[in-house]
């Protein structure tokens, strides 16, 4: 299948909406997960990414995500993130689901998303749940101290899923019913292989929606698509995007705050 059938989907679509993971954000020079150089090459990311970590090691925890705020501080949104805003922008998507936690679609001028793993812009309390902006978390930790909450005390994290943490509960719903009520799914950029987000397309199946995949890699869900897409999603989407007849803004690139 080919570029041109995934825009003539969403040309027909009337309730298309995208899924999109790690691999959207990586020509932004934000690292996958499961990549050779990714987050997780070569370490237990429960040794780092855990609520346990933060209990048991709080300081290891600490410099892995010290890490991904560098990372994040200096990215900016890449011709993908360009593309599904562009999409939005012309109706061609409803709303854009996403894996992520790096801001970048909110960045690039999508209008509506969904953040099912939260996100790095804030920082959230382990005790009390008070919800700050991340540069609490960015001051400390520059500080060479453990960052903790102004109103309880307790040790904050950044406002993202970690391992043995649940979803939080209000997007995951907006998630699902957006899955259910689409006619259409984009998913780009991820592997399809993490739960529970990996179960949405079969919401749209389920619900006689059809699927187009753009990834580098195969997914499971790639003998149930109508369209699969194999390449990158900074090179694909624009592509997509411009058979649709959604161009892109020119915008001047700034990093995520």
């Amino acid at each position: 299948m080919s570029i041109a059938s995934a825009a003539a989907l969403l040309v027909a679509s009337r309730r298309a909406v995208a899924l999109t993971g790690a691999g959207v954000s990586t020509a932004s020079g934000l690292p996958d997960f499961r990549s050779p150089g990714g987050l997780w090459d070569g370490i237990d990311p429960m040794a780092m990414a855990s609520r346990s970590a933060l209990a048991r090691r709080p300081e290891a925890f600490y410099a892995f995500y010290q890490q991904r705020l560098d990372r994040l501080g200096r990215a900016v949104p890449n011709p993908a993130h360009d593309a599904l805003a562009a999409l939005q922008r012309v109706g061609r998507l409803r709303a854009i689901i996403t894996q992520n936690v790096d801001g970048l679609h909110q960045a690039a001028g999508s209008p509506v998303v969904i953040e099912v793993h939260g996100n790095l812009r804030e920082a959230a309390c382990t005790g009390c749940g008070r919800l700050q902006s991340i540069d609490i978390i960015r001051v400390a930790l520059a500080e060479a101290r453990l960052p903790r909450c102004t109103e309880c005390g307790n040790l904050l994290k950044p406002n993202v899923v970690l391992f043995e943490d649940l979803l939080p509960q209000a997007a995951w719903q907006r998630a699902v019913h957006a899955a259910r009520g689409a006619d259409v799914m984009l998913v780009a950029g991820s592997s399809l292989q993490v739960v529970p987000a990996a179960s949405l397309p079969e919401e749209t199946l389920n619900a006689g929606g059809r699927l187009i995949i753009v990834n580098r890699e195969p997914t499971p869900f790639d003998a149930r698509a109508a369209v699969v897409i194999a390449g990158e999603v900074e090179v694909v989407l624009p592509a997509i995007a411009a058979a649709a007849g959604a161009t892109p803004r020119e915008r001047v690139s700034k990093p995520v705050e």
